[in-house]
């Protein structure tokens, strides 16, 4: 009884985490979606029609997902989505690093003279990407998911 105490109060410290991280990350790029474009467009991953798209939603997801984790409101699919896109930032990041690319991440700022870092920015991403799958792990743990009922057959 006092593991799961203790594991519902991490999972709730982590997810409320997680949830700042992304609500924060949000805002800057919802404000300014032109720059964020252009710090997507700096990857070279996605094709130029797919960049300004891009550019609108994800920072509304990020808002979303975030407000669900700190709110406790869908958390499992926020928490699911939040994993994913962390899975996508951190495939993004390392291979950005793999081809020496010299950008700036567009995380948190889309601040395009910022100092590019991103093996920092790459590190971090592991590190909530841990947080996340946790999270995601503690909530499938604690409350499985409702299955169809089969009675109406």
């Amino acid at each position: 009884m006092r593991a799961s105490l203790s594991a519902n109060w991490i999972e709730r410290g982590a997810r409320l985490l997680l949830g700042m991280v992304f609500l924060y990350a949000a805002a800057g790029k919802i404000v300014d979606p032109a720059d964020f474009a252009q710090a997507i467009a700096n990857y070279q991953i996605l094709p130029s029609a797919w960049i300004n798209l891009t550019a609108l939603f994800l920072p509304w997801l990020e808002l979303v997902c975030g407000l669900g984790l700190v709110t406790g409101v869908c958390k499992y699919a926020s928490t699911l989505l939040v994993t994913l896109m962390l899975v996508a930032f951190t495939a993004a990041l390392a291979y950005a690093a793999y081809r020496g690319l010299d950008i700036h991440c567009g995380c948190f700022s889309t601040d395009g003279g910022a100092t590019p870092r991103l093996w920092l920015d790459l590190a971090r991403d592991l590190i909530l990407l841990s947080l996340a799958a946790m999270v995601l792990y503690q909530i499938r743990r604690s409350e499985p998911l409702p299955r169809p009922d089969n009675e109406g057959r």
